[in-house]
């Protein structure tokens, strides 16, 4: 299996779950007035991102475990890393993560939950132009 054909790659890179090639939400997510928008429907092989009205609402359990992971990794890192420090300064630098990460867990949450749902389609993926050699592709 290659890199492009995993889930991992469309989450990364925030890509069409479907092809891995179409951009999956309308801006950067920390563009904070178009957080978490989506495309309608991929640029590329047209599928259509919301199955059902309501559909992203699953999302918010997979950004609850973004948030903990996170919360209890940065906890356990500052335990082990800095035993000095005190339960103020580790609560307020948790807090500044999910703060400062929020708009980054919530589009991550969001193509996760898709790609429970939408499988990569390799003929739906835009073929490469005829003149490119195999080295280029």
């Amino acid at each position: 299996m290659q890199w492009k054909e995993t889930k991992l790659y469309s989450v990364l890179h925030l890509k069409c779950p479907v092809c891995h090639e179409g951009e999956y939400f309308l801006a950067h997510p920390y563009n904070l007035s178009k957080v978490g928008d989506l495309h309608e429907r991929c640029s590329v092989c047209v599928t259509k991102y919301e199955k059902e009205i309501g559909f992203y609402t699953g999302a918010m359990y997979v950004s609850y475990a973004i948030g903990v992971a996170v919360s209890v990794s940065m906890w356990v890192a500052m335990l082990v890393l800095l035993p000095e420090l005190g339960i103020i300064t580790q609560i307020v630098a948790i807090s500044l993560v999910m703060v400062i990460g929020g708009p980054l867990f919530y589009a991550l949450s969001k193509i996760i939950w898709a790609n429970f749902f939408f499988h990569y389609d390799p003929s739906k993926a835009r073929l490469p132009h005829p003149s490119t050699t195999p080295e280029q592709r």
